[in-house]
């Protein structure tokens, strides 16, 4: 038989090419990046205590600007993988993680909204976020969703909106933007570029109220004067956000933007630091404490 070496040329040339336009997958976690750990990351967050950042927000909630306040609370901790809750001590069923509460408080009008998303994310390894949480609570009600990874993302939201009530549904493992804060803290180096799949900030979809899937997204890297920065778009979503950060160990966020476009009309959320404390917050409950919320600006 002859072969005609110029299709077969081409052929081989259109796989490589087709190839090269897929979108980045991550169902399968163990061709993620592998994770390990600096010695500038261990100096820093095995310590006893965790990082507290306040940031100045500038809030878009129904076509308009809110001021109010955002902390994040990173901190490392041992996690029970089967159980998904943070373990009372280290023992060997337990996983090292790095956990984030971000938090948000503004008024829209006479009423005030609170925000928590929590994100536990492992600090080695190959593995996605293994639990991510929101609520977010104002006058007319709250809402909460959660994602457990097990076999596959393991996703519960409630909600006291019509349509919105009660679910459960399974998803493919993918990325996620909630996770990419924690990894960002661990490694910038590793975070995904190029066109992905990613879920949305469950802040985002809750307040949004939109569907909770992955939507295709393109993530890249650049430099904005003393900041480099991480920008994730979503066209189908008509949404940008940027993190800016100094790209030297522990990769401190100075702040984010959000940009959305909603009838036509850009919508921007920012947030931009205040003051940093180092603390084991968790046994600062008392009156006498209460200073260290001025130091933060929280007051």
């Amino acid at each position: 038989m002859k072969v005609n070496y110029h299709h077969l040329l081409y052929g081989i040339f259109m796989l490589i090419l087709l190839s090269g336009c897929k979108e980045t997958s991550s169902s399968d976690e163990a061709l993620l990046p592998e994770r390990k750990l600096s010695e500038e990351f261990k100096s820093y967050w095995f310590n006893g205590e965790a990082e507290l950042t306040s940031y100045k927000l500038e809030q878009s909630r129904y076509g308009e600007s809110r001021e109010g306040t955002a902390v994040l609370i990173f901190v490392t901790e041992e996690f029970l993988p089967d159980a998904q809750v943070k373990a009372n001590e280290k023992t060997d069923k337990t996983l090292p993680i790095l956990k984030l509460n971000a938090t948000k408080k503004f008024n829209t009008g006479i009423y005030p909204y609170s925000i928590m998303q929590s994100t536990f994310y492992p600090l080695e390894g190959h593995s996605h976020a293994l639990k991510v949480s929101a609520s977010i609570q104002e006058w007319c009600g709250h809402v909460y969703i959660q994602l457990n990874n097990r076999k596959d993302f393991e996703i519960d939201s409630h909600s006291y909106f019509e349509g919105e009530a009660d679910k459960d549904l399974k998803l493919n493992k993918t990325y996620l933007e909630n996770e990419v804060w924690t990894q960002l803290r661990i490694n910038p180096n590793l975070l995904p570029t190029g066109k992905i799949n990613m879920i949305p900030s469950f802040e985002y979809l809750r307040l949004g109220h939109k569907e909770i899937k992955a939507y295709q997204t393109l993530a890249e890297f650049y430099q904005d004067g003393d900041y480099s920065v991480y920008k994730i778009s979503y066209p189908e979503l008509q949404r940008d956000l940027k993190i800016y950060y100094f790209n030297i160990a522990p990769f401190k966020i100075e702040k984010w933007q959000e940009e959305t476009q909603t009838n036509g009309k850009t919508q921007n959320t920012t947030a931009t630091k205040m003051n940093e404390i180092k603390s084991a917050y968790w046994n600062k409950n008392s009156n006498k404490d209460l200073h260290l919320r001025e130091q933060l600006n929280l007051n």
